[in-house]
């Protein structure tokens, strides 16, 4: 495609381009999102890539866009779709006036795609590396590579999880991660266990799981955990299973949603809120 080693910068992002991959760098600055600084840089074969987009951004610029295959992304599969526009790794925001040059690139890359439809059967992407932690509301949760451990904190964990004790789960034990984001209702993170243990209805209730709150389980720190955990699984050979692919139980949806409601009547959720998460629980029936 382009000369090995081209590059295109725009606001937070910088896309290299290289014979079989695209090398995405992220700044570390004060107003680059958190995630882009988390994950650093991210190396992208062509392989992983279905297509490429340009398009009309807000205020002067445009957006070349990388769409993946999927299966391609541990990070994305984790994400089950959860991510804002503003946090999509592979959106390259530049000024208006750079639109022809982006069009070169864009073009360019497509004359390398060679996706067949199909997704993917392994990551191609690699995930953030172990050893990975962060706090939840109800406990530290850390990842060596091999083992995930859940260390419950006294102020957040139910009378259910102190019960049951710290918890410890080898990668070769889960079949999946679920993620649920700590910007919409009830995040939480839960590890899908192989023996088929069947889940309590609420995250809070299960050992499998932790919550996240205000200030807890940010996305930033939360998504690539599950990531590196959800890529750990699917080498071990188990079948991977993204977040939202579970699922779930009538009542307890029905009792989301009436939760939701509730917090709606008190104005704590907009109407635009109230309607898409609803429409979200609905989905997973």
């Amino acid at each position: 495609m382009s000369r090995m080693g081209d590059v295109l910068a725009g606001f937070h992002t910088a896309w290299e381009f290289e014979s079989d991959s695209v090398l995405i760098r992220y700044e570390r600055g004060i107003r680059t999102p958190k995630l882009f600084q988390a994950l650093g840089e991210r190396r992208v074969p062509i392989e992983a890539i279905s297509g490429v987009t340009l398009d009309p951004g807000r205020r002067g610029t445009v957006v070349l866009r990388a769409e993946l295959r999927p299966g391609a992304d541990p990070v994305l599969e984790a994400a089950g779709g959860q991510l804002k526009e503003g946090c999509d790794p592979y959106r390259l925001v530049l000024p208006a006036e750079r639109e022809i040059l982006a069009e070169y690139y864009a073009d360019e890359l497509r004359t390398r795609l060679k996706d067949d439809g199909e997704p993917a059967d392994r990551f191609l992407v690699d995930a953030p590396e172990a050893p990975r932690q962060f706090k939840a509301y109800d406990a530290k949760a850390s990842f060596d590579g091999k083992t995930v451990n859940f260390r419950w904190f006294w102020t957040g964990a139910s009378s259910a999880k102190w019960k049951a004790g710290d918890q410890s789960f080898p990668v070769a034990e889960l079949s999946g991660v679920e993620w649920r984001s700590p910007e919409v209702f009830e995040g939480h993170l839960r590890l899908i266990r192989r023996d088929g243990t069947a889940a309590p209805v609420q995250p809070d209730q299960d050992p499998a799981a932790v919550v996240f709150g205000l200030g807890y389980g940010p996305v930033h720190e939360s998504l690539p955990f599950a990531a590196a955990v959800l890529a750990a699984v699917r080498q071990n050979g188990s079948a991977a299973v993204p977040a939202g692919s579970v699922r779930r139980d009538p009542a307890d949806i029905a009792e989301r949603i009436r939760h939701l409601g509730e917090l709606h009547q008190a104005g704590l959720v907009t109407d635009e809120e109230f309607s898409m998460k609803k429409a979200e629980l609905l989905a997973e029936l």
